[in-house]
């Protein structure tokens, strides 16, 4: 029997439940698309508009966005800002502070994002989000001054699709 519509949906389910059963499924080799929440890589990734393109990670580098989980069962989606060993500090775009985790709590690493609604992917390696990586990583010491402007004035006028 041949369906011609076919109803899709989406459903939420708290991290904790969630994202250990897809570090699962990355350790088995898939690849993983994920609806983001939250709003610490704020201002490029927004909640619950945005997706992750997900994979094991192979080698840790700075720069990279990783998922990793920094307490039992709370994950995080930051960049890697600092590698001693095997001690990795952590901090999200939209973020002033940093979080520590190790090597071996890094569960997947961001292939690329789907941004703003677009079925194209901005390919964490291709020069668009290299570009906007090497800007804003710069720009730590006014990021404050940026994320302040961004949330109070720019989302006021220009709300995230």
């Amino acid at each position: 029997m041949q369906q011609d519509h076919l109803e899709i949906k989406e459903v939420q389910f708290p991290n904790a439940t969630f994202l250990p059963e897809i570090v699962k499924l990355m350790e088995e080799g898939h690849t993983v698309t994920l609806r983001l929440k939250g709003f610490s890589m704020r201002p490029f990734l927004e909640d619950n508009r945005d997706k992750a393109l997900l994979a094991k990670p192979i080698k840790t580098q700075l720069g990279d966005v990783v998922l990793a989980e920094t307490s039992p069962k709370h994950y995080v989606l930051h960049r890697v800002v600092k590698i001693d060993g095997d001690k990795v500090t952590l901090r999200g775009d939209g973020n002033l502070g940093t979080e520590q985790c190790t090597l071996s709590d890094i569960k997947g690493f961001a292939i690329g994002f789907y941004r703003k609604g677009r079925e194209k992917i901005d390919k964490t390696n291709g020069w668009k989000w290299r570009t906007y990586s090497f800007v804003w990583c710069s720009l730590l010491p006014l990021r404050r001054y940026l994320l302040a402007f961004y949330r109070r004035i720019w989302l006021r006028f220009f709300k995230p699709i």
